[in-house]
């Protein structure tokens, strides 16, 4: 299928082409005709394949038709929630490219920035606007922006809202929009909270589901990493000595483990930075950019920085720590292998992590393969006890008859059987 049988316009086809899109993936080619029909919906695929353009293109398509049909005034008509500023950024920048030739008005709102330049952009209206969560409570607290007029709400990551604590916020803001707003969720995982939440607010919506929960993505090559906790610095720099490696995104537990690390390989002569809640946005937004244009090989970013990280073909991603929470690891690995490319996901994993390990192959249901290194240590804990035909009989050899008659006299005679005597009551045959 093309891009063509979706009912999309000349202009956003145009748009599509000069991106490089040719055809759709799963997630669009199920979600965008659900979106056109005005349907509720509840998507869940992998992350990298394709959400943002799922629920974008449809939307400006509608927007268009709308523009077409009646002259109306220029107010929020779409409203989209995303967990963090990197990632409304991204969805911005897709609805820039997808717009390019409509009379589209969007805008992005989030916290760490100037308030009163967010909220000239908004002075004249704007069709779409991707905001976080607590900025937008921030702004409609102060009454600076209405949502009412909302016709369309999605919820992009709503898993990761969860986690991030925003679910009373976004309950908050879903209570404020009309109640006929169509709402799409979106999410690569979906934990029975959010499964609850979308229940409750969604309309006989059509819920789509391209690949299992919880799954990753196929052309990720994963391999674990035994090793001592002391010694992950270093074997991070054994693995960058291959030059074949230009830019890896590395995941840190911590904002202070992120921030030591890079320490530590800057030290090796190893250009690297940190991206993370404390930094301000200008320093989080420069940090991206060089990565992405391979000014910084290396990107240490704790969970919540790298939602919305997008870089084309980035092919290593390196779990420095090892998340307790195996979704998590899904978004991880999935920010390479995007959209159908080859990718490289490398775990640590130090003693203390193992229960991690085990909880993270139960939930993808695979066994990651374990790679050999100079720094390994013995921490393989899947050596399994072997399987016994049942059909075949095994016969003990004469001393293993031996050992099992001496077992059971100790048992028959509690082991203190004299030559000759018989436990008490015992008779003589």
């Amino acid at each position: 299928m093309s891009f063509e049988n979706l009912n999309l316009s000349p202009s956003l086809l145009k748009a599509l082409k000069i991106e490089g899109y040719e055809n759709p993936t799963p997630i669009q080619e199920a979600a965008i005709p659900a979106v056109l029909e005005r349907k509720d919906l509840l998507g869940c695929a992998q992350t990298g394949t394709g959400k943002t353009a799922a629920f974008a293109l449809p939307i400006l398509q509608i927007l268009e038709n709308s523009r077409k049909d009646f002259s109306r005034k220029r107010e929020l008509h779409t409203l989209i929630l995303a967990p963090t500023r990197e990632l409304a950024i991204q969805i911005d920048e897709s609805f820039a490219a997808y717009s390019k030739f409509l009379s589209i008005k969007h805008a992005v709102i989030y916290g760490g920035v100037s308030l009163n330049t967010q909220v000239a952009n908004l002075k004249n209206g704007v069709d779409v606007l991707i905001a976080t969560p607590g900025r937008l409570i921030d702004m409609l607290n102060q009454r600076l922006i209405s949502i009412k007029s909302t016709e369309i709400l999605v919820l992009d990551e709503a898993d990761r809202m969860l986690d991030m604590g925003f679910i009373n916020d976004v309950k908050k803001i879903i209570a404020l929009t009309t109640q006929r707003a169509q709402t799409l969720f979106f999410s690569a995982t979906m934990p029975k909270e959010i499964a609850g939440l979308a229940d409750s607010i969604l309309n006989k919506p059509v819920k789509i589901e391209v690949t299992p929960v919880a799954t990753t993505a196929e052309k990720v090559n994963q391999r674990v990493y035994f090793v001592e906790k002391k010694d992950k610095t270093a074997l991070l720099v054994h693995l960058l000595q291959n030059k074949d490696i230009k830019t890896v995104l590395v995941f840190s537990r911590t904002k202070y483990g992120a921030d030591k690390l890079v320490k530590q390989l800057s030290k090796a002569n190893i250009k690297a930075e940190a991206i993370h809640g404390n930094k301000a946005q200008n320093a989080r937004q420069r940090a991206l950019s060089n990565f992405k244009d391979q000014k910084t090989r290396v990107l240490v970013a704790t969970d919540i920085a790298a939602r919305g990280i997008d870089v084309d073909e980035l092919q290593y991603v390196v779990n420095y720590d090892l998340s307790n929470q195996p979704e998590v690891y899904v978004h991880r690995i999935g920010r390479t292998g995007r959209a159908g490319r080859d990718g490289n996901a490398y775990s640590f994993c130090d003693p203390e992590e193992l229960e991690y390990l085990k909880d993270i192959e139960k939930t993808t249901r695979q066994q990651i393969e374990v790679a050999d290194h100079p720094f390994q240590i013995s921490l393989n804990t899947r050596d399994k006890k072997p399987k016994v035909d049942a059909s075949v009989k095994v016969v003990p050899s004469s001393s293993e008859k031996r050992q099992q008659a001496k077992k059971r006299n100790k048992r028959y005679f509690g082991g203190n059987r004299s030559k000759g005597s018989r436990p008490e009551g015992s008779k003589k045959a």
